[in-house]
């Protein structure tokens, strides 16, 4: 019986790639964050500063575009032969 040969499409560059992507986008999120009123009835300006408007959603669609750029490249070796060659070492 032949062992089942199993293989990643992405290699390591790919994920590391992606999981700055979705650091970036949380990062963005946090910065989104914030500008509560601690009374309902008094309106709270700060939710409308240059960070939560301008800097997040940029921030944020920085991040994406680091994931799909982590999705679209091609990976030079698949993460099995990276994984073999490190047990080889």
């Amino acid at each position: 019986m032949e062992a089942e040969k199993t293989s990643f499409v992405l290699g390591k560059k790919n994920f590391t790639f992606i999981i700055v992507g979705f650091i970036t986008v949380i990062l963005g999120y946090i910065l989104m964050s914030g500008g509560v009123s601690e009374d309902p009835n008094v309106f709270n300006e700060e939710i409308f500063n240059t960070q939560r408007i301008t800097v997040a959603p940029i921030v944020v669609l920085i991040g994406f575009f680091i994931v799909g750029y982590g999705v679209m490249i091609k990976p030079q070796k698949t993460l099995n032969e990276e994984l073999k060659e490190g047990l080889k070492e």
